[in-house]
C-alpha cells in the first residue's frame, strides 16, 4: 500500500494534543510496518528532529501557510502528485476535494455545538468556525472515521446519523516516558529550574473555556479560605493576562500569590513536573479522551477528573470524579486526597494500573488494520507480540 498521512503540525516547536497523537501514531507505525510506503505530509516548521525518515517512511514538507489554505490547497495538490491508496487526515478536518480514499480522525465534535465567540482566543474562535463549516461537508465522503472513545463515537453517530460501522473507536495512549522517576538528582534539577514548591496541585489547562480554569481557581480559593489548606497551584503554559482576568472575575486577585506559572514545558521535562506534583486536576467540561489524565496516572500521581464526557470511560474508575461546575466539590476532593492517606494511595495505585492498559503500539496496529480493510479488505492485522 501507498499511504499518505496528514500531520500538519508535528514539526512545530510547541506541540499540543492532536500534534502529539499524530506524531506518536506515526512513530509506532514506523516500528511495526516495514512493508508499506508512507508519505507524511507536514508544514515546514522549527522542529525537524521530531520525526526521521526511514526506508519506507518519507517526509513531504509543504509550504507554511494559514491552516485552511494549507489544507485546502497545498495538501490536495501534494496528494495528487503522490497518488496514494488512501489519505489519513489526523486532526479533525480534511480537504473538500482530494484524489484518494479518505480516512479522517475526528478527535471530537465540540465545535458543532453553539460556539461562544466571546470566549477563547481569536485563533480558537476562527478555527472552530472553520471546523463547524467544513466537517459536515466532508464526513459523509470518508471511507472510515476514527475517533478516540466510545463516548465520542456515540456523539458523532448522533450528530451525523452514520451507519453503525462508519465510525471506529481507536483509543489514544501516551508516551511511555511518562512513568515514576526515582532519580532524585534529576528531580531536583527540574524542581529548581521551574522553582517548584514541595507540594502542589498541577493543572495543565489553557485559555480555552472548556479546560475550566475558572472553577479550578474558585476551588483553590475555597481550599485556602474555607478548608485551611494553603497548597499552591502550578500551571504550565498559561497566559498571565488570562490568569489575571480570571482572578478578577472570581474576585480573588490575592490568590495569585499561591499560583506558579512555569511557561511552556516540553514533554520530556513535563514528566518531572508530574512526578513532583501531589495531585493532578483534570476538570474539563468536555474531553473526547484525556491523554494528560493517563500521563499523570502513569507517573503515580492521583487524579481528580470531571465526571462528564469520556473521562469516566478513559479513567476506568481510577480517578476521583467531580462535577466540573462545582468548586466546592472539587475543593472537598482535593482536601480528601491531601488528608486521607488510604484514599491517596488507592487512587495512586489504581491510576498506575489503569494507565498500563494503554499502548501506542496497539493503537498503531488498529489503525493499520483500518488501512488494510479499505485498500486490501481480505487482509487483517493482528497485534501479536506487540511491545510498547
Amino acid at each position: 500500500m501507498k499511504i499518505a498521512i496528514e500531520a500538519q503540525r508535528i514539526f512545530r516547536k510547541k506541540k499540543h494534543g492532536m500534534d502529539i497523537v499524530a506524531l506518536e501514531l506515526i512513530r509506532k507505525l514506523q516500528k511495526i510496518d516495514h512493508k508499506n510506503e508512507y508519505y507524511i505530509l507536514v508544514k515546514k516548521d522549527e522542529d525537524h528532529k521530531a520525526l526521521k525518515e526511514t526506508g519506507n517512511f518519507h517526509i513531504v514538507e509543504l509550504p507554511g501557510a494559514p491552516y485552511p489554505l494549507w489544507e485546502q490547497y497545498y495538501l490536495p495538490k501534494a496528494v495528487k502528485k503522490i497518488a496514494p491508496d488512501l489519505l489519513h487526515c489526523t486532526s479533525n478536518t480534511a480537504p473538500l476535494k482530494v484524489n484518494a480514499p479518505l480516512v479522517l480522525t475526528l478527535h471530537d465534535i465540540l465545535y458543532m455545538q453553539k460556539i461562544d465567540l466571546t470566549r477563547g482566543s481569536w485563533y480558537q474562535r476562527i478555527g472552530n468556525l472553520y471546523r463547524k463549516w467544513l466537517v459536515p461537508k466532508i464526513v459523509h465522503s470518508c471511507k472510515t472515521i476514527i475517533t478516540v472513545s466510545d463516548f465520542e463515537k456515540k456523539e458523532i453517530d448522533r450528530q451525523f446519523h452514520f451507519e453503525e460501522d462508519k465510525v471506529k473507536t481507536v483509543y489514544n495512549a501516551f508516551n511511555p516516558g511518562f512513568k515514576p522517576i526515582t532519580d532524585l538528582k534529576a528531580l531536583t534539577v527540574y524542581k529548581k529550574k521551574y522553582h517548584l514548591p514541595e507540594r502542589y496541585l498541577l493543572f495543565l489547562g489553557n485559555t480555552h473555556p472548556n479546560k475550566n480554569m475558572r472553577t479550578v481557581l474558585m476551588a483553590l480559593s475555597r481550599l485556602h479560605r474555607e478548608h485551611a489548606i494553603p497548597i499552591p497551584l502550578v500551571m504550565p503554559d498559561v497566559d498571565e493576562g488570562f490568569l489575571n482576568k480570571t482572578l478578577h472575575e472570581i474576585n480573588d486577585p490575592g490568590l495569585k500569590d499561591k499560583i506558579l506559572l512555569t511557561g511552556y514545558v516540553p514533554n520530556h521535562e513535563l514528566v518531572y513536573i508530574y512526578n513532583l506534583a501531589t495531585v493532578f486536576l483534570y476538570p474539563s467540561f468536555y474531553e473526547s479522551f484525556g491523554i494528560p489524565m493517563l500521563e499523570a496516572m502513569s507517573c503515580g500521581v492521583p487524579v481528580i477528573a470531571s465526571n462528564r464526557a469520556a473521562m469516566p470511560e478513559v479513567s476506568g474508575g481510577a480517578a476521583l470524579p467531580v462535577n466540573p461546575e462545582s468548586a466546592e466539590e472539587m475543593a472537598i476532593a482535593i482536601r480528601r486526597l491531601l488528608t486521607e492517606e488510604t484514599l491517596y494511595e488507592s487512587c495512586k495505585n489504581a491510576g498506575l494500573k489503569r494507565a498500563s492498559s494503554f499502548s501506542w503500539t496497539l493503537t498503531a496496529f488498529e489503525v493499520l488494520d483500518i488501512y488494510y480493510k479499505i485498500v486490501q479488505p481480505r487482509k487483517t492485522i493482528r497485534p501479536q507480540n506487540a511491545t510498547i
